[in-house]
């Protein structure tokens, strides 16, 4: 007899199946004798554990020789219907029933997310009282790993075998066992799955109708192969994702958190489809979590994408008559200004608009020795964060930008910053370079930051991987590969772009509008 199972492929993979079952199964063992031995000192916890298991292992092997002395009860103890019912009919009825049971609702309490709490005392309880609560534990938890190897195997030598081996793994390896599982929660969900498979198999033989062994051999085998799988490629999607910088991760995280939209999520058309369900509230108002995008986004920013460029900046010419320069300061709203000597490429001073007016009442012109600050000078590539200490130290001054080649290319104050997180805060003579003027359409400013709009439009995939372009008219010359003609579209990421409006040198002003999906999608 043993010389046939050793040498039956059937049995050993009976065997090896039944092993990985009655671990998986004893893992609500292991978690609940965790929790009873926290209640005793912890010089003695390992202890009571390794004694607990091992003096259920000879009750389990004691429950598994009755109940397969039951199953060989063949003898009809009664009809129904002209199915005549024995002892072992009547075993396996209740027992597929029992795993039926205790899979379905093993499954509710993982998928409804019900978890087991360890109780609050701290009092120490005694060594013989806790190893007594674990051996009464573990018959009743043993009931349906007991069920389950009748099911699985036919001969008590490979059941005895398999929970000897289990109880063995479980004593040396429980502590891994149970990181394992509650990190890898599909892992239990599958071998469920296979208690109610298993539960079924035992109801239909206890009604008289035999499924082959084999059968649930091939589907158990299957479903391991995927769910390993299904690991492995949740190991390599794990990898893939260390590799990403951990601030886009923390970042996209909290985002996530707060009720904004991922890279590569299909962007929300204004209005429902019909027959949808209703999108929950979410828990942040858009602007609120645009301002955390704008923070989060603030060590990434170079000043380029920040500052007023050259073309808007305001600016007083020494060369120019007093009276002008006097209309000048009266009619722009700006507090400060650049003072030049007849181009922005001469700079002499900065200075604040009171200051510019107090020199032209009292001297009737501009004091160049006495009454203008040294210009700061940034980089365009120095990033917001770096800029936020110049401009600390700056005592209210604006910082003039240059590129690499020393060229004035615009300037930025502490407004651009507080801009970049809370969005825009346009002066009397300026307007919103994006407006909203209707459920999904905008008019938008050729200079218009690429950020502000990804926040506004709740898209991704404006902004370029090399900082090429910080605007909207940069943006679309770069996918037109020139300077469009009015009336020319480009679609990303469900929205069009059309170009309204081009002077000789640059994109002025372009309409966005979110496409239904169905139109998007093309």
């Amino acid at each position: 007899m043993i010389v046939e199972l050793l040498t039956d492929p059937a049995a050993w993979i009976g065997l090896l199946t039944l092993v990985v079952l009655e671990i998986v199964l004893g893992i609500d063992n292991l978690i609940f004798i965790a929790i009873l031995a926290e209640k005793l000192p912890p010089h003695l916890r390992d202890r009571a554990r390794r004694l607990g298991l091992g003096l259920a292992l000879f009750m389990r092997l004691g429950l598994l020789s009755v109940v397969s002395w039951l199953v060989t009860l063949t003898a009809p103890l009664f009809t129904v219907f002209g199915q005549g019912f024995s002892g072992r009919d009547l075993i396996l009825l209740v027992g597929g029933l029992f795993l039926l049971f205790k899979a379905t609702s093993e499954l509710h309490e993982r998928l409804e997310g019900v978890t087991h709490m360890a109780g609050g005392s701290t009092a120490y309880a005694s060594f013989g009282l806790v190893v007594t609560q674990i051996v009464v534990l573990d018959a009743v938890f043993s009931l349906d790993a007991v069920i389950t190897a009748v099911g699985m195997v036919d001969h008590l030598p490979v059941m005895m075998a398999a929970v000897v081996i289990s109880i063995g793994i479980m004593l040396w390896a429980s502590k891994p066992l149970t990181r394992f599982v509650n990190a890898h929660p599909t892992v239990v969900v599958l071998c469920l799955s296979f208690l109610l498979m298993i539960g079924l198999s035992l109801v239909a033989e206890g009604l008289g109708f035999h499924i082959p062994k084999g059968y649930l051999y091939g589907a158990i085998g299957f479903s391991v192969m995927i769910e390993a799988l299904n690991q492995w490629a949740k190991r390599n999607a794990l990898k893939h994702e260390a590799r990403r910088p951990l601030r886009d991760r923390t970042a996209e995280s909290i985002l996530r958190l707060l009720g904004g939209r991922a890279p590569g999520e299909p962007a929300l058309a204004g209005a429902s489809a019909e027959g949808a369900m209703p999108l929950p509230e979410p828990a942040f108002a858009v602007e609120e979590r645009n301002m955390v995008s704008g923070v989060l986004s603030l060590a990434e920013r170079n000043v380029r994408s920040v500052m007023t460029p050259r073309a808007d900046i305001s600016w007083v010419d020494l060369n120019d008559d007093p009276e002008a320069v006097r209309e000048q300061l009266l009619d722009t709203p700006h507090g400060i200004f650049p003072v030049c000597r007849g181009s922005l490429d001469e700079v002499v001073g900065v200075a604040r608009a009171k200051d510019l007016l107090g020199h032209l009442l009292r001297h009737g012109k501009i004091d160049e020795s006495g009454g203008l600050r040294a210009p700061i000078y940034v980089p365009e590539s120095t990033t917001v964060i770096r800029l936020i200490d110049t401009l600390r130290g700056a005592r209210g001054q604006l910082a003039l930008v240059n590129d690499e080649h020393g060229t004035l290319t615009g300037v930025v104050t502490p407004i651009d910053v507080l801009e970049a997180i809370a969005g825009e805060f346009p002066d009397e003579d300026e307007t919103l370079e994006i407006q909203q003027t209707a459920a999904d359409t905008w008019t938008v400013s050729g200079s218009a930051d690429l950020h502000l709009l990804e926040q506004a439009l709740q898209t991704h995939g404006l902004l370029s991987d090399d900082d090429s372009y910080t605007s909207v008219a940069g943006f679309l010359l770069a996918r037109f590969g020139g300077l469009p003609s009015p009336g020319r579209k480009w679609v990303h990421d469900g929205c069009e772009f059309e170009v309204t409006d081009v002077d000789a040198q640059r994109i002025r002003t372009v309409v966005v509008r979110r496409l239904p999906a169905t139109e998007s999608g093309n």
